[in-house]
């Protein structure tokens, strides 16, 4: 049996052209370099999964003019040094750092030290480490990449070029999830790619894992929405658009029936009324043709959300997300919390009624008057 390589590996990108959703980062570091005008210390920051790593290897490959064409090649060269701080945060390992530093490299022009997870250093290591940050050698680099960088100390932010990595849009890893696809002859829908750049939550790396999983799931190389909500263990865009539904015809009985049959299929309650308030936001969303921009879904299932936007009331889509993010708000202090869910839907499917009644009263008021 050959080796799998996870998509994640496979497809890393080896130029600033590949990386994915961080065009300013990319742009200023290529003029950078073509200008001779890079930073000895700068610091990613940003997200998982978002190319800190990535952009700091292609940084280090270009200065030393080093071209790969396959990112499982790596970096086995004597001018790129990547410590992990996670594991290596002590005063000893980055004094062992300081004295690599020390001699110039073998070949190519500069030495690049990666450093990831910096902000996992301890004080006294970030403290032996300011003086050679601040007057590194002419042939030394330092690129750190942090997910979390209010951790790291003023001292050292003040000592670097600061590039902040955005997560990135989900249609720019559905696209990618497209590409990637099509080059391993694998068949997918829309919808599918959507739903897991969705759950990615600005990742790219997680997004890869997912879709491998999926399509390790999944018969015949084919992503298909179905398989994808089944082996994601997400709620079908079809159970909120039901209950809205059910909600706004006032049919109470199908509304606790609906709820009962997704507590059936496994799903939390507390779950399900945070995903019927995002499903009532994306409603509101759509009331306008130029916020519609903000739903961030597949275009047929943009449709949908324009179609039933248009029969929804914008009172009723106000009074029932107040009513979900209450019962959000007061969801794990509920001793019987089924009922609590219940009592919320309950509620939302006379809203019909009570804003009808709310309009009617001040209209017999003035007739009396009159």
């Amino acid at each position: 049996m050959e080796n799998f390589v996870v998509s994640a590996r496979k497809y890393r990108p080896v130029g600033f052209e590949e990386v994915v959703g961080q065009g300013h980062i990319t742009t200023t570091l290529k003029n950078a370099i073509d200008n001779n005008q890079l930073a000895q210390a700068l610091l990613f920051c940003g997200p998982r999964g978002v190319g800190k790593t990535t952009c700091a290897r292609i940084v280090a490959r270009m200065i030393n003019d080093q071209n790969i064409d396959n990112p499982l090649e790596g970096n086995d060269t004597f001018n790129i040094y990547e410590l992990d701080a996670a594991s290596n945060n002590s005063v000893d390992d980055i004094r062992n750092l300081i004295d690599q530093v020390r001699y110039p490299p073998q070949q190519g022009k500069f030495k690049v030290y990666i450093i990831d997870e910096v902000h996992m250093l301890s004080n006294q290591a970030f403290n032996a480490f300011l003086k050679t940050l601040e007057e590194p050698p002419s042939y030394a680099i330092f690129i750190l990449a942090t997910t979390e960088k209010h951790k790291v100390i003023p001292t050292i932010l003040s000592r670097c070029q600061i590039f902040d990595f955005n997560r990135i849009e989900v249609s720019d890893i559905s696209t990618q999830l497209k590409m990637i696809a099509d080059k391993e002859k694998i068949d997918t829908e829309e919808e599918a790619l959507h739903l897991i750049a969705q759950k990615a939550d600005g990742a790219m790396r997680d997004a890869l894992s997912l879709f491998d999983l999926i399509v390790t799931f999944s018969h015949g190389q084919k992503v298909t929405y179905q398989n994808t909500i089944s082996n994601l263990h997400i709620l079908d865009y079809d159970y909120y658009f039901k209950m809205t539904e059910f909600l706004l015809k006032e049919d109470t009985s199908n509304v606790l029936l609906t709820f009962d049959e997704i507590l059936r299929n496994g799903f939390d309650g507390h779950h399900f009324i945070v995903g019927l308030a995002s499903h009532l936001r994306d409603l509101m969303v759509c009331k306008d043709n130029v916020t519609i921009q903000l739903l961030q879904v597949s275009d047929n299932i943009k449709q949908r959300y324009k179609a039933q936007a248009d029969v929804t009331p914008i009172s009723f889509l106000l009074t029932a997300l107040n009513i979900a993010n209450q019962c959000d708000l007061s969801y794990k202090g509920s001793k019987n919390q089924r009922l609590h869910v219940e009592l919320a839907l309950v509620k939302m499917a006379h809203l019909t009624s009570a804003i009808r009644l709310a309009q009617v009263a001040p209209e017999d008021a003035s007739k009396k008057k009159s």
